[in-house]
C-alpha cells in the first residue's frame, strides 16, 4: 500500500515549470504590443479598430443581453398597463383613461362570468314501446 501512495505523490514541486521562450515551437510572427511611435497613423487606426472589435466579441454576452431586453420590455409594458388600467390617479385625474378602463373591465367581467346561461336541450319525445 505504501508503494502505491508513493507512486501517486508528485515527484516535483507543485510549481509549474518555467516557460522557456527560446524553445517555444510556436513562434510569434510579430512582437506584441507593437511600438506605436514607429507605426503610421493608418496602421495605428487599423490595429485599434481590430482590438476594439475583438474586445467587443470577447465580452459580448448574447443570452444576458436578450434576457435583459425581454425583462425591460416586460416590466415597461406591465407598469404602463397597470398605470392605465388600475392605478388611482387622484380626484379628477382619472378621466383620461375612463373609456379604456370601462371597456377593459367589461371585457374581463364578460370573460369570467356567464351572462347567457345555456337553455336545456329539449328532450326528444319518447315513443311508446311496441309490445
Amino acid at each position: 500500500m505504501l508503494s502505491t501512495l508513493s507512486r501517486w505523490s508528485p515527484l516535483q514541486s507543485s510549481e509549474p515549470p518555467s516557460f522557456d521562450f527560446e524553445r517555444n515551437p510556436y513562434k510569434a510572427k510579430r512582437t506584441w504590443p507593437p511600438d506605436f511611435t514607429k507605426l503610421s497613423e493608418k496602421h495605428q487606426f487599423r490595429l485599434e479598430r481590430r482590438y476594439k472589435r475583438r474586445a467587443q466579441l470577447k465580452w459580448a454576452r448574447p443570452n444576458w443581453m436578450i434576457g435583459t431586453k425581454l425583462a425591460q420590455y416586460g416590466l415597461t409594458t406591465g407598469v404602463a398597463a397597470y398605470a392605465v388600467l388600475y392605478m388611482d390617479w387622484g380626484e379628477g385625474n382619472e378621466e383620461a383613461f375612463r373609456g379604456l378602463r370601462t371597456w377593459y373591465h367589461q371585457q374581463i367581467n364578460s370573460f369570467w362570468s356567464s351572462t347567457n346561461p345555456q337553455r336545456p336541450r329539449p328532450r326528444p319525445a319518447s315513443t311508446p314501446a311496441e309490445s
